[in-house]
C-alpha cells in the first residue's frame, strides 16, 4: 500500500533521483534507500525566498511495490445512432461538451464559425504579416478557440478536484504531457496544443459524431418559450431541441442576435488595461533573488493584485518567455494577448495588468451593451491612434507614469509593430489614473519592475465577456427558452481552458437530461 508524503527539496535536488531517495529516506526515518519506489504527485516552486525551494508531493511505494502504470484513455463508444445534442463553438467547452455527450452515449454535432486548427494558422500569418484581420479565423475564432493559439495555460482556481482531474487527464489522454497533472501552474504551449485539439476532433468524428467548419450560427428560432431551431450560414435551418451554446467571449454578434429575438442578455462586469512586456532575465531576476532561469529553475512568473480608489488592479493570463499576439476579431479595432510555447523559451514575458469595469460605472447600466460598448470603443480608439492599422498604441512604462512622450523602444514582440502613443489619449482615465498608482505599487513589491525597459501595450480588453447570459443555477438553462444552455466564457461562466471545459461537460450533462 502506498502513503503520500510532502517535503521541501532544492530545484537542484528535484532533478536527481539519487537526492529525493535521500531526502525521502530521512523524512520516512530508513536507512535503505533502494527499499522504496516514488511517483510525483504535485511540485510547486517557492521562491519567496532567496534559497528556492520545490514543495514536492511523492507518492511512496514500499518494500519495492510496482508503481501501477498509468493509463489515461478516452472511452470511445459508437453513438452515430444515437440521439443528438447540438454544439455551437469549438472551444474547450464545446469540445468537452462533445466528449461528454460521446461518455453518455449521445451524439455531439458541433458547429464552429472559424476554421480548423490548420487551417486557421494562415489565417493568423496574415494577421501578423499583411495586418488583415479574417472576421471568422483568427486568435479568438476556430478550432480550439482562443486558447489553443494564445498559451494553452491550464491553472484553474475551480475547487471541485474530480472535475479538474477529469478534464487534465483527458488531455493526456489526446496527447499532453503527464506533467501537467503534476506541476501547480501547468501548461501545454501554443506550439502542441493544435496537435492535440486534432486528436479531440478526430476521436469525436471516429465516434459517430459531427464537427462542421465555417459554419456561424445566425439565426436562433424559439417557439413559446420553446427551442425549436437554429439557421447556420444564414441558409440552412436545423432542427434542435437541446443546444449548448459554448461561443466565446469575442462573439460579439451572438449577443446582438439573441437580444434581437428578445432572449433575455445582460451587462456583465470585466476587465481592461494594457499588456506589459518586460525582458525575462530581469522577471527572474526580480523574482528569483537575482537568480536567471536554468536547468532547474522555469522561466519566473508574476502574480500582482492592487486596491486602487475602491477598485482592483490586476495582472492576467502573465506568460513567462511569451509573445504579444494581435488578438482583434475585427479589421477596425486593436486588441492585444499574450501566449507561451511549452518551453517558454523567448526571451520577453508578458502579462496583461488590467482595471476592473463594472456596470454601475455607467448612466446607462441596464442597457445590456453598456460594458461591450465602452470594450469597443477603447479597441477602436486604439486602432485610429495607431494609423488605422493592426500595430498598436505603447508607451514605455515609466514614461506613462510619469506622462512623458516615449521616444524609443528597447523592444517589442508584436509582430504587426508598435507606435508611439501617449496612452491617455487612448484609455479612459478611470482605467489609465489606476493603472499608473497600480504600477508605483507593483515596482515596490517588485523592485526593478517599474521601469522604462518595459513596454505597455494598448489595449488587453478581452478578459472576458462583457456580456453574461442568464441561466438557472440547478438546471443551467436560459431562464427564458427552454433547450437552451448557455455555456462558459461566452456566457460569462467561466475564465480559462479548464475551467471552460468543466463546465462544457456540465452544460452537456443538463443539456442531455432535458433532451
Amino acid at each position: 500500500m502506498s502513503q503520500l508524503i510532502q517535503i521541501q527539496i532544492t530545484p537542484e535536488q528535484a532533478k536527481n533521483e539519487l537526492d529525493i531517495r535521500n531526502e525521502v529516506a530521512s523524512f520516512l526515518n530508513i536507512n535503505d534507500i533502494n527499499s522504496f519506489n516514488f511517483k510525483w504527485k504535485k511540485r510547486s516552486l517557492d521562491a519567496r525566498k532567496k534559497q528556492l525551494k520545490i514543495n514536492a508531493s511523492l507518492e511512496i511505494f514500499m518494500n519495492n511495490e510496482v508503481i501501477p502504470i498509468s493509463n489515461f484513455q478516452f472511452e470511445k463508444k459508437d453513438v452515430k445512432n444515437a440521439k443528438s445534442v447540438h454544439i455551437i463553438g469549438a472551444g474547450p467547452a464545446g469540445l468537452y461538451a462533445a466528449l461528454q455527450a460521446i461518455q453518455k452515449g449521445i451524439k455531439p454535432i458541433l458547429f464552429e464559425r472559424g476554421k480548423d486548427v490548420r487551417a486557421r494558422r494562415r489565417d493568423l500569418a496574415t494577421l501578423n504579416k499583411s495586418q488583415k484581420v479574417n472576421p471568422e479565423s483568427n486568435y479568438c475564432f476556430g478550432e480550439g478557440g482562443a486558447g489553443t493559439y494564445s498559451d494553452g495555460k491550464l491553472y484553474t482556481r475551480s475547487k471541485k478536484r474530480g472535475d479538474v482531474e477529469k478534464a487534465m487527464e483527458w488531455l493526456v489522454a489526446f496527447g499532453a504531457d503527464e506533467d501537467i497533472l503534476i506541476d501547480a501552474h501547468p501548461h501545454i504551449g501554443t506550439n502542441k496544443l493544435p496537435k492535440l485539439i486534432e486528436n479531440i476532433r478526430n476521436t469525436i468524428i471516429e465516434c459517430g459524431g459531427e464537427v462542421h467548419f465555417e459554419s456561424k450560427m445566425t439565426d436562433i428560432h424559439v417557439d413559446n418559450g420553446n427551442l425549436i431551431g437554429i439557421t447556420i450560414n444564414d441558409t440552412d435551418k436545423i432542427h434542435v431541441k437541446s443546444l449548448v451554446l459554448a461561443t466565446g467571449h469575442s462573439a460579439r454578434d451572438i449577443f446582438y442576435l439573441l437580444h434581437k429575438r428578445g432572449i433575455k442578455i445582460q451587462a456583465k462586469a470585466f476587465a481592461l488595461g494594457v499588456r506589459i512586456e518586460h525582458t525575462q532575465d530581469l522577471i527572474d531576476k526580480i523574482q528569483y533573488h537575482g537568480r536567471l532561469n536554468d536547468d532547474f529553475v522555469p522561466p519566473a512568473s508574476y502574480s500582482l493584485v492592487a486596491q486602487v480608489d475602491g477598485r482592483g488592479v490586476y495582472s492576467f493570463c502573465m506568460c513567462p518567455g511569451g509573445i504579444i499576439a494581435p488578438c482583434a476579431t475585427d479589421q477596425e479595432e486593436v486588441v492585444t494577448n499574450g501566449w507561451s510555447p511549452s518551453k517558454r523559451n523567448n526571451p520577453y514575458s508578458n502579462s496583461g495588468i488590467v482595471v476592473s469595469i463594472s456596470p454601475d460605472d455607467f448612466d446607462d447600466k441596464n442597457n445590456p451593451f453598456v460594458c461591450l460598448d465602452f470594450q469597443k470603443s477603447v479597441e477602436k480608439a486604439c486602432w485610429e491612434a495607431a494609423g488605422k492599422t493592426q500595430r498598436v498604441p505603447a508607451q514605455c512604462m515609466k514614461d506613462f507614469v510619469e506622462r512623458k512622450d516615449t521616444k524609443s523602444f528597447p523592444r517589442s514582440s508584436y509582430q504587426p509593430g508598435i507606435v508611439s502613443v501617449k496612452l491617455d489619449a487612448v484609455l479612459p482615465s478611470l482605467v489609465a489614473e489606476r493603472l499608473r498608482k497600480a504600477f508605483i505599487e507593483f515596482g515596490r513589491k517588485m523592485p526593478g519592475y517599474l521601469t522604462n525597459d518595459s513596454v505597455l501595450h494598448a489595449p488587453e480588453s478581452r478578459t472576458s465577456s462583457p456580456v453574461q447570459i442568464p441561466r438557472d443555477r440547478e438546471t443551467l438553462m436560459h431562464p427564458e427558452v427552454k433547450g437552451l444552455f448557455p455555456c462558459a466564457e461566452g456566457a460569462g461562466y467561466a475564465g480559462g481552458i479548464i475551467s471552460a471545459a468543466i463546465d462544457g461537460m456540465k452544460c452537456m450533462d443538463e443539456a442531455i437530461k432535458y433532451l
